[in-house]
């Protein structure tokens, strides 16, 4: 039966402590693979790099695996940071996704770097990349260059110089604006694309960006009404109990990243049960919890149908953050995949 409202996955591909990044990727297909059977429509890869706790740098060679190991359901990036590559080069490699596995790709594009000043500062000089300034004639370039048509560059001599992304595309990837403020929501209803509020990070500013996004949509040809889906964090399992515990690894991760903290690989349950202690950390963490939902799986699914319709949202894409243990296997994520079993389970049309 069709999930409803639709539900997806976004993956950030965790690493936690005794586990490789080999291990890590391995758990994310397995969970893909999980999100396929139940019935999920899409399932992104984030960008971030160097992340002791993040494994997905690369969203096209994660994409490319798990469309290959998947049958139905959509695989795209949630997000390609654009400043941080060519624009020709991003189009280039989601056409060759979309002719890896037609009908099946898509491309969330997002405007921030993924990464701290000094790794954005080596993206630049160290290959092709965008500039931040210009994201918005980006975007329509990468529209254009995917398009079956291609586009075309006018050269100083006023030759036209016609430029595609693949010789003979028979399809286009679904492009999707992803963001957390008042810019995205007015650049992807300008462009008439669907929207991603990123509310798994932040949550701050939803219904501005939202009301914006809707009230001055212009309808495309291919998307001729407002299309939005929305992030949440997630800590599903049998009982409240289990859900607290196994969602204290990535609370406890955020907070440190809030408080601009050394990163680490993420904390096993056992670890962060053990440790001690700290008023910062728990303070940021009560701000935090509320706009995650950690529950048993009635109250759960209560929540996600709740949220999705108090925003009018058509798609929840779910982050499944529940922790391991220390003695469960480092190539899978049992606590993941009860996340979305519990969640696939209660809602349902």
């Amino acid at each position: 039966m069709p999930l409803t409202p639709r539900l997806s996955v976004l993956d950030l591909v965790p690493v936690r402590s005794g586990q490789s990044s080999a291990g890590a990727v391995a758990a994310s297909v397995a969970l893909a693979r999980t999100a396929d059977r139940l019935g999920f429509t899409r399932y992104w890869f984030a960008e971030h790099h160097n992340m002791p706790a993040v494994a997905s740098t690369t969203p096209p060679v994660l994409i490319a695996a798990t469309a290959a190991r998947t049958e139905r359901i959509r695989v795209g990036s949630g997000g390609v940071m654009l400043p941080n590559h060519a624009p020709l080069v991003v189009a280039e490699q989601f056409a060759a996704l979309e002719a890896l596995a037609p009908g099946r790709i898509d491309l969330g594009i997002g405007r921030a770097p993924g990464s701290d000043p000094v790794i954005t500062q080596l993206l630049r000089i160290s290959g092709p990349t965008a500039d931040v300034d210009r994201f918005p004639d980006h975007v329509a370039d990468i529209l254009s260059l995917l398009s079956p048509e291609g586009a075309t560059l006018r050269l100083t001599s006023g030759r036209e110089y016609p430029i595609q992304a693949t010789p003979a595309a028979i399809g286009v990837p679904e492009l999707w604006l992803l963001g957390s403020s008042d810019y995205s929501a007015r650049l992807a209803a300008e462009l008439g694309l669907p929207y991603v509020f990123a509310n798994h990070f932040s949550g701050e500013g939803l219904e501005r960006a939202l009301e914006l996004y809707r009230s001055e949509y212009t309808p495309s040809e291919r998307h001729p009404s407002p299309q939005t889906i929305l992030t949440l964090n997630a800590v599903v399992a049998d009982t409240a109990d289990e859900a607290d515990e196994r969602a204290l690894p990535q609370l406890r991760s955020m907070a440190r990243l809030r408080l601009n903290r050394p990163m680490q690989p993420l904390e096993t349950i056992d670890e962060a049960l053990a440790a001690p202690r700290d008023s910062d950390v728990d303070d940021v963490i009560a701000r935090m919890r509320p706009r995650w939902v950690i529950a048993e799986a009635d109250a759960a699914a209560s929540a996600v149908r709740a949220l999705a319709e108090r925003h009018g949202i058509d798609e929840v894409m779910l982050a499944p953050v529940a922790g391991s243990r220390a003695d469960e296997p480092t190539d899978a994520a049992p606590g993941r995949e009860r996340t979305l079993e519990l969640l696939a389970e209660r809602v349902t049309a």
